[in-house]
């Protein structure tokens, strides 16, 4: 029994006389906002995207047939904006053409617009029927 104590003993101290060595452990953040590699910032982003499962129920782009919404109420505000791309391209062409527009009130689905001239150009308000929000412009005479 004393033979094991003397050879356990021999085996712990000659364990401690060898020299440890380590390294310095430094910590680098991997995300840029907390310092680390600007880098990193696109495929955090994009692993990030990827990892999430959860859908919001009222997101209309998850839908399955792709549309954002209504086809009737989407065929109506596009043909919105053509009309009033069409009555814009209008102004602008009898304003800076030969024929100057004259005054006058237009109703257009859910727009009406006034214009009017007055002493530096041509004013014209934009009024949403719907919500009441009015534009003003003012194209300036040459």
């Amino acid at each position: 029994m004393k033979k094991i104590f003397i050879v356990m003993s021999m085996l712990i101290f000659g364990l401690m006389s060898f020299e440890a060595k380590s390294q310095q452990l430094v910590y680098r953040p991997q995300n840029p906002a907390f310092g680390g590699d600007t880098f990193n910032y696109q495929w955090l982003l994009s692993s990030a995207e990827a990892q999430n499962t959860t859908r919001d129920p009222n997101d209309l782009s998850n839908d399955p047939f792709g549309f954002q919404q209504d086809p009737l109420q989407d065929f109506s505000e596009t043909l919105n904006r053509q009309i009033l791309s069409r009555l814009a391209r209008d102004i602008v062409d009898r304003q800076f053409g030969e024929d100057a527009i004259g005054e006058g009130s237009y109703d257009l689905g859910d727009f009406q617009i006034e214009i009017a001239n007055s002493g530096s150009g041509l004013n014209i308000t934009i009024t949403d029927v719907l919500s009441g929000a009015t534009t003003n412009i003012e194209v300036p005479f040459f």
